[in-house]
């Protein structure tokens, strides 16, 4: 699925999703990633949900007031005590499957908001 959306200089932006791949800015990634305004890390550790940690969240809270995390091909919950840190600490978090991430993180990229969205490619 391609996505389109206004992209102010120097963000970063999902320019289209499908199975096994994201693409960011034009450049297409096959492993899950963390993508934000400011930042993109490409080659997070995490390939399925079971694997994921709060040590895998942990710097996201940094310049965001919200946390997208796409699951997948289906959306799907973790362990609340991996979230907790960042409920602690005032960061919504979202949890949806990847294809919903993306596009909600285009949109609230659009709006000026600061979202990070950490995504599960599976």
């Amino acid at each position: 699925m391609k996505l389109h959306a206004e992209r102010p200089q120097g963000q970063y932006a999902i320019t289209a999703y499908g199975p096994g791949f994201a693409t960011i800015n034009q450049q297409t990634y096959r492993s899950s990633l963390i993508v934000g305004h400011d930042r993109l890390l490409p080659d997070w550790p995490v390939a399925k949900l079971e694997d994921l940690l709060s040590e895998h969240l942990l710097g996201l809270d940094q310049g965001c007031d919200v946390v997208l995390l796409g699951t997948g091909a289906r959306q799907r919950f973790p362990q609340p005590s991996i979230l907790r840190f960042l409920f602690e600490k005032g960061i919504g978090v979202e949890v949806m499957d990847t294809a919903a991430a993306c596009r909600t993180y285009n949109i609230l990229l659009t709006e000026g908001r600061a979202a990070v969205a950490a995504l599960i490619i599976e």
